[in-house]
């Protein structure tokens, strides 16, 4: 599959993204995406969709507790899907820009 993407791995054209897409960027960064990643990757997408903002860490966290629930609402529960900086992975793997607040 080819894809542009920027130095750090983000792609550079939001409508070249899809699930294939997703699971290449997520496979780079050692992560293989279950139920779990899908749907806080939907969530991100949607969330996008509605406000063309890339959701931050906090964000993600309400959006799991208001949609999944409030048991795993948490960073740390990202930590463990999505490994080191999760908002950034999380944004990364779906195809949305690098959030403003990280480096």
């Amino acid at each position: 599959m080819n894809v542009d993407l920027d130095k750090e791995g983000f792609l550079k054209h939001l409508k070249d993204w899809s699930p294939e897409v997703a699971a290449i960027i997520a496979e780079a960064d050692g992560i293989s995406l279950t139920p779990d990643h899908w749907r806080i990757i939907e969530l991100t997408r949607e969330y996008y969709e509605r406000y063309r903002l890339s959701p931050a860490a906090r964000i993600i966290v309400n959006l799991i507790k208001e949609n999944i629930g409030p048991e795993k609402a948490s960073s740390l529960y990202l930590m463990q899907l999505f490994t080191g900086r999760p908002a950034r992975m999380i944004n990364k793997i779906s195809g949305l820009p690098k959030p403003s607040n990280c480096d």
